[in-house]
């Protein structure tokens, strides 16, 4: 069981900062949306899969159940026992659940190809924000120009094409009385 890979990869979110352990911080990272996949001990009380469940309702998190027990997810993590964890980056997310979908397809393999696209798209957004940082540090620009002007046609001598007020038309001569 400790060389397991799908443990080797909560170890290494949870070096990594992107795991929330205990009832109270998966809560948290649930309603705030930072969560992106709710983690279920095999043996976990009734109560407690019941309050995964509003969890994962309240901010519109998956949620799964392992096939390890609290004492498996507590040795990796680093405590006696956890029963309840939250993935918060969709990548470590993502990897965990084709993990588990290797070793139980017809479980977990839905919910492998749902948080694989998720985490494509997250990739996606990453690269082009990068890419738009760099180019705003290179100073480059989005290829515009502006609009063409009309320019104003030079006046003809002697004749004016407005009329005047009182829609006379104005010639080039000016009358003082």
């Amino acid at each position: 069981m400790p060389n397991d890979p799908i443990l080797h990869l909560l170890g290494l979110a949870k070096k990594a900062g992107r795991l929330e352990i205990g009832e109270e911080p998966v809560g948290a990272a649930c309603r705030a949306r930072q969560a992106k996949l709710l983690l279920l001990a095999g043996d976990a009380a009734p109560n407690t899969r019941r309050r995964a469940a509003h969890f994962s309702e309240a901010g519109n998190v998956l949620w799964l159940e392992t096939p390890f027990d609290k004492a498996a997810l507590g040795l990796v993590l680093g405590r006696s026992s956890c029963a309840m964890l939250a993935l918060t980056d969709a990548g470590f997310s993502a990897a965990v659940v084709e993990k588990l979908a290797a070793r139980d397809p017809d479980k977990y393999s839905p919910a492998a190809q749902q948080l694989r696209t998720k985490a494509d798209r997250v990739f996606q957004r990453q690269k082009e924000q990068r890419r738009h940082e760099k180019n705003l540090r290179q100073g480059k620009r989005k290829p515009w120009a502006p609009p063409p002007r009309e320019a104003p046609s030079p006046p003809q001598q002697g004749k004016t094409a407005k009329p005047g007020p009182g829609g006379r038309r104005l010639t080039g001569k000016l009358r003082h009385s």
